[in-house]
């Protein structure tokens, strides 16, 4: 009972967060003549709101046991059921031509930002998930990778700041760049499906160009395309564990130890995993006899995997272990950092945009969807 206060604060301005990300979403569009589901993530607005309040307003110490208790496991669940949104069917939809393209604009996000967040002397996990919120997802990557590396919540806040800045720049600006510059709609479609951030960023720059533009195409490619980079985060999570694993014994200059592969892979990894194959068995058996395990048509089936990775793992359990966090959070912590961890998005934005279009210009005549 001692941790229900916490999370029922948290869950409170995780639903004032998402209805705020809503308006500005759709104020957004307005502005540029569209219509359409906002393309603000929720969670970045739950951050910022529950720094604000932590900020402004005397919260009492009986929220801090649930404020924990939602950062830790509630963030973990949220995390396991993420999986229920990949498929291993996208990446055989994008294609051979088309995984290049993924893997460039990861690899250049994962080793570019982390370079230059060294070379600027910042934190190594804060260059961490910069890194892998700029080359993977966004948030959901931030968020999913914060916890095997031990990030505190300054490290998650700037983070999300920087991929939530930048990815927004890209979705506004990206769509009339790819217009004026690339050739075709597969190869638009690559090119936002890499180097625009979040998922909702990428689907809201694919939405403006086919609105402004008439091109269902470029809004197909960049979704898959998306969804494709993001199923690499089951890989990248160890990964990135490993690097930090490694690099934490080598700071203690103590006898190095060998890393066991349980202490790469997190049990909530193992989870995700899990809920991405049950997602991929069920696409298959949809696609061999017509329904979901013999249970859901295609319609019921969407539903109910939209359902469990949209609404209950993206905004209710991730959005209110953001919240936990933003309540967690003291500005007093941002002090002494400034400017350096946007410097570090700002390159690593440009870097992976670059080598996406480049990428993208090779191989999109080689994509059909």
């Amino acid at each position: 009972m001692k941790n229900v206060p916490g999370v029922l604060a948290a869950f409170i301005v995780m639903l004032a967060g998402f209805w705020l990300a809503d308006q500005i979403g759709h104020a957004i569009l307005a502005a540029q003549g569209l219509t359409g589901s906002s393309p603000v993530s929720g969670v970045p607005v739950v951050i910022v709101l529950g720094l604000l309040l932590r900020n402004t307003l005397p919260l009492p110490e009986a929220l801090a046991p649930g404020l924990k208790f939602a950062t830790a496991t509630v963030l973990r669940a949220g995390i396991v059921l993420v999986g229920i949104r990949l498929s291993l069917f996208d990446v055989l939809k994008l294609g051979a031509a088309g995984l290049p393209v993924v893997l460039a604009a990861i690899a250049t996000g994962l080793i570019f930002v982390t370079w230059f967040n060294k070379k600027l002397g910042l934190p190594p996990r804060l260059g961490t998930l910069i890194a892998a919120g700029t080359s993977i997802c966004g948030v959901t990557a931030i968020v999913s990778v914060a916890p095997a590396i031990e990030a505190d919540e300054r490290e998650v806040a700037y983070a999300v700041a920087n991929v939530v800045a930048f990815g927004l720049f890209g979705m506004l600006f990206y769509p009339y760049l790819a217009h004026s510059v690339l050739g075709s709609s597969e190869t638009i479609g690559l090119f936002l499906g890499t180097a625009i951030h979040d998922t909702s960023q990428v689907v809201g720059a694919a939405l403006t160009y086919k609105q402004v533009y008439a091109d269902d195409v470029v809004l197909r490619v960049a979704t898959v395309t998306k969804l494709t980079r993001n199923i690499f985060l089951a890989a990248v999570i160890p990964l990135l564990t490993w690097m930090h694993l490694r690099a934490s014994h080598a700071a203690s200059g103590g006898v190095k130890k060998p890393i066991k592969w349980t202490a790469l892979i997190p049990g909530f990894v193992i989870g995700f995993v899990a809920m991405a194959v049950v997602r991929s068995v069920g696409d298959a058996t949809l696609g061999s006899s017509g329904a979901a395990y013999g249970l859901w048509d295609t319609a019921s089936w969407a539903s109910l995997t939209k359902q469990l990775g949209d609404y209950w793992a993206s905004q209710i359990l991730l959005g209110t272990a953001m919240a936990a966090v933003g309540l967690n959070t003291n500005f007093a912590v941002f002090k002494g950092v400034g400017m350096k961890p946007f410097a570090v998005g700002m390159a690593g934005a440009l870097a992976v945009g670059s080598v996406g279009m480049v990428m993208a210009i090779i191989f999109g005549r080689y994509v059909h969807l």
